[in-house]
């Protein structure tokens, strides 16, 4: 049997032998700065085991990137709210609400919950959803159209895995330097690369992740790429390899150590599998898809561990 044990074994490293620094979010971290994992998924699906990870959330996250959308209305449509928090502070910011509802407060909390339910409630036309709803050019209008020039990265990735499969040029880039002070948050998940094994038909993919938030977030991104492997192997006529996970600045939030305690005094369960149900033959197709088109077998877990977002 196969186990989550790369990520669990890098979280232990940060804990115990991780730098302390302050960071952006005033929160304060442990870090290390360049590590690196490796997850094969010819039998198994990296799900992690040690607490509860919701796969239909990361699933709608990343069907919503695919398609480029940078409104969350489509997540909170879905009942998907990983994104709430930086549209919602940016409206607080906006409006000098500041005072009336400071972060992280119960009233910051309370009113976040407003401001999604009105986004859910109001149609995607609606004024409101348009402007304090959208993100602005973050990671998938990068995917799908760099720099506001119809450049669509992700389309030209997949026709070179068909057509020039040794090309080591491979790559979809969100790390856009000309647009980075118009995204309410700069990509964590900097850019990717295929790679094509053509003696043996395998594709595998790296994720270069220039900020790693090991607990809370990490978790999400090695199911979202694994995922995303997954899809471009299947419309690419390819098996699915191994997803390399680099780090660079890898770390933990001093207020998730207890949580991250938790979480290693756990033990790990064998990993699951990920089947895609409906017959995809091409980038629309994905687009397409709905979390009911995948089916997870045997995901066997513990209990949710909840943590703060350091916005």
């Amino acid at each position: 049997m196969f186990f989550m044990k790369q990520y669990l074994d890098l979280l232990k490293e940060i804990r115990d032998n991780g730098i302390w620094k302050d960071d952006r979010t005033w929160t304060g971290v442990r870090w290390i700065f360049g590590m690196q994992a490796k997850y094969n998924l010819e039998d198994w699906f990296p799900l992690v085991t040690t607490k509860k990870t919701f796969l239909r959330i990361i699933i709608v996250e990343l069907i919503w990137l695919i398609r480029w959308d940078t409104n969350i209305k489509y997540l909170i449509d879905r009942n998907c709210h990983i994104w709430d928090e930086w549209p919602f502070q940016n409206y607080i910011d906006s409006n000098n609400l500041n005072d009336k509802f400071p972060i992280y407060s119960e009233a910051w909390y309370d009113e976040k919950s407003k401001f999604a339910e009105k986004i859910k409630n109001f149609p995607e036309d609606d004024p409101f959803v348009l402007k304090w709803g959208d993100l602005w050019p973050v990671y998938w209008h990068q995917w799908r159209n760099f720099n506001g020039q119809w450049v669509d990265q992700l389309r030209n990735a997949i026709e070179q895995i068909k057509n020039n499969p040794t090309n080591r040029r491979i790559i979809v880039s969100a790390w856009n330097p000309a647009q980075l002070d118009d995204m309410l948050l700069p990509p964590c998940h900097a850019f990717f690369q295929f790679n094509v094994d053509t003696t043996n038909n395998k594709l595998n993919l790296q994720l270069y992740q220039r900020s790693a938030d090991m607990f809370l977030w990490v978790p999400f991104n090695i199911a979202s790429y694994s995922t995303l492997l997954l899809l471009v192997a299947k419309i690419t006529w390819l098996k699915p390899w191994v997803f390399t996970h680099t780090l660079w600045d890898a770390h933990i939030y001093n207020n998730h150590i207890d949580q991250v305690n938790e979480q290693l005094w756990n033990e790990p369960h064998p990993l699951p599998e990920l089947k895609i149900l409906k017959d995809i033959k091409t980038l629309e197709d994905i687009e397409k898809l709905e979390w009911e088109d995948f089916e997870l077998i045997g995901y066997k877990s513990h209990w949710v561990i909840k943590a703060p977002v350091a916005v």
